[in-house]
């Protein structure tokens, strides 16, 4: 046993389970790859007061969940808890917004922290994978994003998962909402923390999970009773084009999200195998985010869609993803000249696309042949003194256990037609 384990609230991933992971990231990337998305990659630590301004002094994000710290030359810095403040800040450093082509698309993946209670799907440290489109304020632009998250989980094999929506409206009707919303939960038995937050952003109330708070939200008023003319146009016309990209969705007026920055179209993505955790992505329009952290107005959308709740819906649904072997041929030397032979060919077939392992530490027959099964190869080369003196090596295929000698100088050719 080792000394140290993994954090509390954190895991490893390591294989076979890694293989997952890494194929739910690839296939919520692809549909963004195929949209004109580049990849971008921020620090895994920025200045505290991205956060406190771009999510929210008033989020349970910034107030409690966020692993801030303080360098050795002074720096107060904290590790990324969200994506979209970082790649907005990234995007507005570089200046990609004054090279024309607006939006600028990009995606990204890695991985975010936050100081949360550690339960099932609910971690400190979590895997997403994120996208967001700077500077226009387009409909298409929204009712894009959301159809290329739906697409990349049915490209899984989900399908147990909801899609909701709603409109926040923005600073010409959100206003008038937030004051009838104020005067209404004024008048209930709340505590003191949640009636400060209610004098803060009171539509983070409409968010709190508790369901003490939540029966006493019966009959609050709701945002779409609000939206003005524009507002509303602009949903409507969301979702009219995810509706004709057969798109299902639920309107759910009372979804607000976490953030602060969310302006108009909010949704989310449910998955209901997965309990109390039952997120497992979300997003929406940040019109004013650039503005919040010195930048210039550039409307924007995005998303991120958490690998971990993936996989775990994955195995709610009990979809097992066709994963490649990592291996497909698996060589095995018997006698230091086959060794030294066998090696340079497993170095040919890598070289030729094939993915080849070798039996390392000197192994018999019998314990190498071990470590071909468990290698998932679907072929194993054998070769010892005499098959070399005979200018062959041994190929098996591993599932029907056939066996044929095979010109040494002709294995790569031989490999590939028994792969096809």
């Amino acid at each position: 046993m080792s000394t140290f384990k993994a954090p509390k609230g954190t895991y490893d991933l390591i294989p076979p389970v890694s293989a997952t992971y890494l194929a739910v990231r690839e296939a919520i990337a692809a549909p963004l790859r195929r949209s004109g998305y580049g990849y971008v990659e921020t620090p895994g630590f920025e200045d505290v007061n991205l956060f406190a301004r771009g999510v929210g002094e008033s989020t349970d994000i910034v107030t409690k969940e966020m692993y801030a710290f303080e360098t050795k030359g002074g720096d107060r810095l904290a590790l990324r808890p969200e994506g979209t403040a970082s790649v907005l800040r990234a995007a507005l450093e570089a200046n990609l917004h004054k090279q024309g082509n607006l939006p600028v698309k990009l995606w990204y993946s890695g991985s975010y922290y936050r100081y949360e209670r550690p339960q099932k799907g609910r971690y400190r440290h979590f895997s997403q994978v994120g996208a967001e489109a700077i500077g226009a304020e387009d409909p298409a632009l929204d009712a894009e994003l959301i159809i290329l998250a739906d697409e990349a989980y049915r490209s899984l094999g989900l399908r147990n998962f909801r899609i909701l929506l709603n409109s926040l409206g923005d600073k010409e009707c959100r206003p008038v909402y937030r004051e009838a919303l104020q005067d209404f939960l004024r008048g209930l038995d709340l505590d003191e923390d949640t009636l400060r937050r209610a004098e803060i952003n009171p539509l983070r109330v409409l968010d709190d999970k508790r369901e003490a708070v939540q029966k006493q939200l019966v009959g609050a008023p709701l945002l779409r009773d609000y939206l003005c003319d524009a507002c509303k146009a602009y949903h409507e016309e969301v979702r009219a084009l995810i509706t004709a990209a057969g798109v299902v969705f639920e309107d759910d007026p009372k979804l607000v999200r976490g953030l602060d920055y969310y302006t108009r179209t909010t949704f989310e993505f449910v998955h209901d195998g997965l309990g109390s955790q039952s997120a497992v992505g979300g997003g929406g329009r940040y019109d004013g985010l650039s503005e919040m952290i010195g930048g210039p107005a550039l409307p924007s959308v995005g998303w991120a869609l958490g690998v971990d709740r993936t996989v775990l819906a994955l195995e709610a649904e009990g979809v097992a993803l066709d994963l490649p072997s990592a291996t497909s041929v698996f060589a095995v030397a018997l006698g230091e000249e086959a060794r030294r032979i066998l090696f340079g060919k497993v170095t040919e077939l890598r070289r030729a696309g094939v993915a080849a392992d070798f039996s390392f530490g000197g192994k018999g027959l019998k314990g190498s042949m071990k470590d071909a099964n468990r290698s998932g190869a679907r072929l194993a080369v054998v070769a010892g003194e005499r098959d070399l003196a005979e200018g062959v090596v041994q190929l098996k295929d591993m599932e029907t256990g056939e066996q044929q000698a095979v010109a040494l100088d002709g294995l790569l050719d031989a490999v590939r037609t028994k792969l096809a």
